[in-house]
């Protein structure tokens, strides 16, 4: 499909189709200045799709996929294409794994559609689109402190938080058993002295969904 010069073109993903022929109904009855190239209910069939890439996708958070939103946004951002995320959850957890990932705005599905409209024009610019739910984000994320983790041990935690063994998770590293408790000792210690506790599987993996390092369950 050809479009006109200066217009944004965009793709709308979500597995509800409801939610998607509602979205794209609204962009296209209003001069909005965006052409919805694609419409599609699963991460595949985006990047499967004839017209694919496209400057912004609007990407729903929780696709039944198992893939984490942080995967997403990186294949979309290597493809040149920018990001809004949206989700019927608002909270500070969702928010910060959408935007640590490099999302460019995080819009509520409990928003008016316009909302939708203002954040695609935004991300197609390169911009954040700072709502009220991403400037609290943006808030206390800018009060958190890092822990300094190691290439190899943030790997390390977020293969373990996905689920692995120690054995699995040495040998997709390319290294020991040893090694890899090493690293998730070490990471986990790191954590720890900044007040957050990741003792057990279960608190590193809610963690990690916080981060955006995992899919949400």
């Amino acid at each position: 499909m050809k479009t006109r010069p200066n217009v944004i073109t965009a793709a709308v993903i979500d597995d509800h189709r409801l939610v998607v022929d509602g979205i794209v109904a609204h962009l296209r009855a209003r001069d909005s200045g965006i052409a919805v190239m694609i419409a599609e209910t699963s991460w595949a069939g985006l990047l499967s799709h004839r017209d694919f890439p496209v400057d912004v996708a609007v990407l729903d958070l929780n696709l039944d996929d198992n893939i984490a939103i942080g995967a997403k946004v990186r294949a979309l951002a290597a493809a040149g294409t920018h990001v809004v995320v949206m989700s019927r959850h608002a909270d500070l957890a969702s928010i910060h794994g959408a935007i640590r990932a490099g999302a460019l705005a995080f819009v509520p599905k409990t928003e008016a559609a316009d909302e939708i409209v203002s954040a695609i024009r935004s991300a197609a610019s390169g911009a954040q689109y700072r709502n009220a739910p991403l400037t609290a984000a943006l808030e206390v994320m800018s009060t958190a402190k890092d822990p300094g983790l190691g290439k190899q041990e943030q790997r390390a935690l977020v293969l373990y938080a996905s689920g692995r063994s120690i054995r699995e998770v040495a040998s997709e590293m390319g290294t020991t058993e040893e090694t890899v408790k090493s690293y998730i000792k070490r990471g986990r210690r790191k954590y720890r002295e900044l007040g957050i506790d990741l003792g057990t599987k279960i608190l590193l993996r809610r963690h990690g969904i916080r981060e955006g390092w995992l899919a949400p369950e």
